[in-house]
């Protein structure tokens, strides 16, 4: 495998103000804890607590956001991989999470820094109510000097509603705590063009949109198969968070000093728009959708150029089963997925709506419909040209 060549200026300027970031989200994956057995490797947590010790030393807030609960309960309950069942994975996770935080306890003690558990689940930050208290409970532990550490509450996670890896959980833990960056680590150094064991392969230095990704083949998870997400969701992460205006780094554990020193390592993901809500944010990255409606031309238009609601005007079709305030895909008429929503009304009301005005709603059906379908604030474009 090889470098890339890229002398963008932009690049490394944005790299070295990573050296001076106030606040900084460190995610860790389960491969870069564990050993080749799948078991919790403190010499591998250890250096990286080193680092991450002299950076609060010299002034940074730091929230790490770390994997390997499971993993570090796999030894203790005689199991010798990772268990495939959710009911074994939770248990698991209820032995590790303990001793996992008792090796981080011991490792920051000899920089005089208290670790704080966040143990979150995806309602957690999905619901606002729920989002400010995990906001408020993080921004203390920082007020008080301590080092939060998060994790997924993996005891009680179920498959309806779990985030399923740490990056995404990391990409909305540096929305919610307005982080300046976010460094997402695992056991490989780079996003490359192909498969890193490969000499061909190049390394990705920079992404500046998500059509710099195209034709290039991103790998799973990590060589103890211990870890979740792989590659894949790394990247995911990274471009949810360049895309509400946070840039993020993807590198190994090992590079962490050098990602923290402004060094040119890894890849870096360029911001790519301004900060987006954190609902606009769920519903463009994570929401399950439950249906879909299909909108004539001129509804697209609007939707896409002007920024405006939906309205029932526009609808042609509606596919699902879905409820009011549900999550919703929105196509055109070829098909193409151009937004995503919170709908105001069923998949069993919409039918009778088609190609009425939102006054005709209100004169036929009654004032309760006097709204639109989605309304621009819980509307979210995913169309390649654009996104609000």
């Amino acid at each position: 495998m090889s470098d890339s060549q890229s002398t963008d200026s932009g690049s490394i300027s944005a790299r070295a103000d990573i050296a001076a970031a106030r606040r900084i989200v460190i995610k860790v994956g389960s491969s870069s804890l564990t050993t080749l057995d799948g078991g919790l490797d403190e010499a591998k947590l250890i250096a990286l607590t080193d680092v991450i010790g002299a950076h609060r030393s010299a002034g940074h807030e730091v929230i790490l956001v770390s994997s390997g609960a499971i993993a570090a309960g796999l030894e203790p309950m005689g199991l010798n991989r990772r268990p495939g069942d959710l009911a074994t994975q939770q248990a698991a996770a209820g032995v590790g999470q303990g001793l996992l935080m008792a090796a981080y306890t011991r490792a920051l003690g000899r920089y005089d820094l208290v670790p704080g558990q966040v143990l979150l689940s995806a309602d957690d930050l999905i619901r606002r109510t729920r989002y400010r208290n995990a906001q408020r409970a993080i921004d203390k532990l920082l007020a008080l000097g301590t080092l939060p550490i998060v994790n997924e509450n993996d005891a009680v996670a179920t498959e309806e509603i779990r985030f399923g890896d740490n990056d995404r959980l990391a990409a909305l833990v540096a929305h919610l705590s307005h982080a300046d960056a976010l460094v997402l680590l695992s056991d490989v150094e780079a996003l490359y063009s192909g498969p890193p064991n490969l000499a061909d392969s190049v390394r990705i230095e920079q992404v500046s949109s998500i059509a710099d990704l195209h034709d290039i083949s991103i790998g799973g998870t990590g060589a103890a198969g211990t870890g979740t997400g792989g590659m894949a969701t790394k990247v995911e992460a990274a471009l949810m968070v360049a895309d509400s205006g946070i840039p993020a780094v993807l590198t190994s554990a090992d590079k962490i000093s050098a990602v923290l020193g402004g060094q040119r390592v890894g890849t870096w993901f360029s911001v790519t728009h301004k900060r987006r809500g954190t609902r606009l944010l769920w519903l463009r990255h994570l929401a399950r959708t439950f249906g879909s409606v299909t909108i004539d031309d001129g509804a697209e238009s609007a939707v896409l150029s002007r920024g405006t609601s939906l309205l029932a005007a526009g609808v042609t079709g509606v596919t699902g089963d879905f409820e009011a305030g549900d999550p919703i895909e929105i196509r055109n008429l070829g098909g193409e997925v151009i937004a995503r929503g919170m709908t105001n009304f069923s998949s069993q009301e919409l039918p009778g709506m088609f190609g009425m005005s939102t006054d005709e709603l209100g004169t036929r059906l009654g004032n309760d419909y006097r709204k639109e379908v989605i309304h621009r604030n819980d509307l979210v474009l995913t169309h390649v040209s654009g996104g609000r």
